[in-house]
């Protein structure tokens, strides 16, 4: 029998792996299914599922047709497929009466969208060759380019992946990366395509320049400042003191990130200031999978998230952790969100706090008696769930 033919990367995926990508969607949240999955392996997340399930999310995602795009329109059938199916679990059944089409319609234009979940998935998967470095002018002028202003987020795993860009010089200079970073995000005033430069660059610097055995990358979180230190041991005290990339202190400076090189003889350090910001979002639904469809929406807003699954423990961390908002899931077990919304605006430490109703029960106008900010509609788009955080009062 001969070999089979492996796609070049511009041939779409095959039958094999687009059924595999439907196995994964019908079990985003079953773990130990994810970690023993082929796709695991394929999308270059070894076990790891929730790199796995990150990934597919992704993909869904790219679906988005953005805004203006009416929830029924065949254009953004779909995504809205897509997240009714899996992400919310629906039946294909129950979809295609959200969306107003035959089931039969719902089971193939499912498959339609699957497969292009697969062909992003797949494209991604391909080995690329490297891109031609870019100047210093070249990269200022990007930085000259960029929209908007540098937004609060986590630093946390931005430091992970710029030391795993560094690894293989950290090994090939037989240098031991002693890391030290906080479990708790710690939240920054960044980009994050730019801030991973910089913490890629600045690490670079200092494996090229350390001599000693390790170097050490460490990570702390303070108000109103937070703070990134890269130390290591030079070659003599009598070296000169290098100077930092210009580029690598003009993205930092962008961003309004500080950094200063600290010199002791051998012993140098780059310390870099990060201010820190960011108001809190708690979001409160039984449903994981849209938790983590939320979550997702804000991975690159100016928004720290904590998550409750039940209505007691929403009440409790309201109260507890001064949440800046708060998005409330109607129907959960035991509490609903209706009497959830009514017990918060009974306690003075929650009367004013801005809450977002979150359902797929139509209820505005309830919604509004009974205090809450704004209502959104399930299945809720990203551009939608941006708006309504901001109109709310998010971030002050």
């Amino acid at each position: 029998m001969p070999d089979a033919k492996i796609p070049a990367p511009s041939d779409g995926p095959p039958e094999a792996f687009i059924d595999q990508v439907k196995d994964v969607l019908e079990h985003l949240y079953d773990f130990s299914f994810l970690q023993r999955h082929p796709l695991a392996q394929t999308l270059g997340g070894g076990s790891d599922q929730a790199e796995v399930r990150r990934r597919m999310l992704d993909a869904v995602e790219a679906l988005n047709p953005g805004p203006g795009i009416p929830f029924r329109a065949p254009p953004a059938r779909p995504y809205y497929l897509l997240n009714l199916r899996y992400v919310e679990g629906m039946t294909v059944q129950e979809v295609a009466r959200e969306l107003g089409i035959s089931q039969r319609q719902a089971y193939r234009d499912l498959r339609h969208a699957e497969e292009s979940v697969a062909a992003i998935l797949w494209a991604h998967a391909q080995p690329s060759p490297f891109a031609p470095a870019q100047s210093s002018a070249s990269i200022q002028d990007e930085v000259a380019r960029l929209a908007g202003q540098p937004l609060p987020i986590d630093i946390v795993p931005l430091v992970r992946r710029a030391l795993g860009a560094v690894e293989a010089l950290a090994q090939q200079r037989a240098l031991d990366l002693r890391v030290t970073l906080p479990e708790a995000p710690v939240v920054a005033s960044a980009d994050p395509m730019v801030a991973q430069q910089v913490i890629v660059g600045l690490l670079s610097f200092a494996l090229r320049q350390a001599h000693g055995p390790s170097l050490s990358v460490a990570l702390v979180a303070a108000d109103p400042e937070a703070a990134l230190r890269v130390s290591y041991r030079a070659d003599a005290p009598a070296d000169p003191q290098p100077e930092l990339n210009p580029v690598t202190l003009q993205l930092a400076a962008w961003m309004g990130w500080r950094v200063a090189l600290d010199v002791h003889g051998p012993e140098r350090a780059i310390v870099v200031g990060l201010p820190a910001h960011g108001p809190t979002v708690l979001i409160v639904d039984d449903n994981a999978g849209l938790v983590d469809l939320l979550q997702r929406y804000l991975a690159d807003q100016p928004y720290r998230v904590m998550t409750a699954s039940s209505g007691r423990e929403g009440l409790r961390l309201a109260r507890e952790a001064a949440p800046s908002m708060i998005v409330l899931d109607v129907m959960m077990p035991e509490m609903d969100g209706w009497e959830i919304l009514q017990r918060l605006r009974t306690y003075p430490d929650t009367a004013q706090t801005p809450v977002i109703i979150c359902s797929a029960v139509g209820e505005p106008e309830l919604a509004q008696s009974l205090g809450a900010t704004a209502f959104l509609q399930k299945p809720v788009r990203r551009e939608d769930f941006l708006t309504a955080l901001r109109l709310a009062g998010a971030p002050r």
